[in-house]
């Protein structure tokens, strides 16, 4: 399986997890929100709003129009302390996360 497809695969498990524990929403933030120049948009969307409006959609249309992927990436060491300990499916979501990380931690090598 190419790294394509791997990244592909994992990013639909992300979303997958975040639908199967009720952390999938039904309606974007509102538009001002993604007009944010900080890191995950930390002064204008939760944590998982984040994840599932800005980096799975850019990362899928990476993908989908074969452009350059982003090098250094990481997102799990953010979502460990971002994510409160109650969110259902926390550790589920977070080892999906990491796996993502793995697979751009393999490419660098």
């Amino acid at each position: 399986m190419s790294r394509e497809q791997q990244l592909r695969q994992r990013l639909l498990a992300v979303a997958q997890v975040m639908q199967d524990n009720g952390l999938w929403q039904g309606s974007a933030p509102d538009t001002a929100a993604f007009n944010s120049t900080e890191p995950f948009c930390v002064d204008t969307m939760l944590p998982l709003e984040w994840l599932q409006w800005v980096l799975l959609p850019r990362m899928l249309a990476l993908l989908d129009s074969n452009a350059p992927l982003p090098k250094n990436f990481a997102v799990a060491p953010y979502y460990e302390v971002a994510l409160e300990a109650n969110v259902c499916g926390r550790v589920l979501l977070l080892s999906q996360l990491q796996s993502l990380d793995d697979l751009f931690a393999d490419s660098a090598n």
